[in-house]
């Protein structure tokens, strides 16, 4: 089984949220003109990530899914409202990001203005709602691993969108073929960086080294199954 320090590292590196998925474009793509706003909305990227996937954890296990109503009372166990889950991620999603909102906008107005209507889109943002669906399929045993799968998916969000705003704002003064300039030579670079992202696939897990011995048990025992029936 996969400790919370591997979900974590996986998070940021290996299943990034944009090098892997390509989750969160838009605003990845808007607000990346500069380190700063790119600095502002990839903070507020990991809060909000940090937050509601952790709560609509509780959500899933404690209210969602089949048998989540036992501890209310054991005659609900059989009730199933796994159906509301979207509705429920969403409705929690946009109440942390309108309390981001007033946050920037009452303590940080400047970038308030520099990130524009992409703060409340955040609210939509696809690796937000994202992060609630990858929780609920992967069925994380306690809120500490889907807290960090939270963390990890936001720092990593917050990484890539500072990497290109800082690669985006040198190559202001480079030579780029007029065609490519703007969103082309950007998408050329996430490109890259996606390749170069996916080296740290190669990174040795806990749970990739007891997949690899539940396939040689597999192997083994029908192997010998196999022999017996020679």
């Amino acid at each position: 089984m996969e400790s919370t320090l591997d979900i974590f590292v996986k998070a940021i590196f290996s299943e990034n949220m944009i090098f892997a998925y390509f989750l969160g474009m838009c605003s990845y793509l808007a607000v990346s003109k500069t380190v700063k706003t790119a600095v502002g909305l990839g903070a507020a990227v990991i809060f909000v990530l940090f937050v509601t996937v952790p709560v609509n954890w509780l959500l899933e296990n404690y209210l969602l899914k089949e048998g989540a109503l036992a501890w209310l009372n054991p005659a609900w166990a059989e009730i199933d409202l796994s159906f509301l889950a979207f509705i429920m991620f969403i409705a929690v999603v946009a109440s942390i990001v309108q309390l981001v909102e007033m946050i920037v906008e009452k303590f940080a107005p400047a970038l308030y203005g520099a990130l524009g209507i992409f703060l409340p889109l955040i609210a939509v943002n696809c690796s937000i709602l994202g992060g609630a669906l990858f929780m609920q399929e992967r069925q994380y045993s306690t809120i500490v691993d889907a807290s960090a799968f939270a963390l990890g998916s936001g720092i990593g969000w917050f990484i890539a969108i500072v990497a290109i705003a800082a690669i985006r704002e040198k190559i202001r003064y480079s030579d780029v073929p007029a065609p490519l300039r703007g969103l082309g030579i950007t998408f050329i670079l996430t490109g890259l960086m996606g390749i170069a992202f996916m080296s740290f696939m190669g990174i040795k897990y806990g749970g990739d080294e007891e997949k690899k011995d539940d396939i040689k048990a597999v192997v083994e025992t029908s192997v010998n199954s196999n022999t017996i029936n020679e």
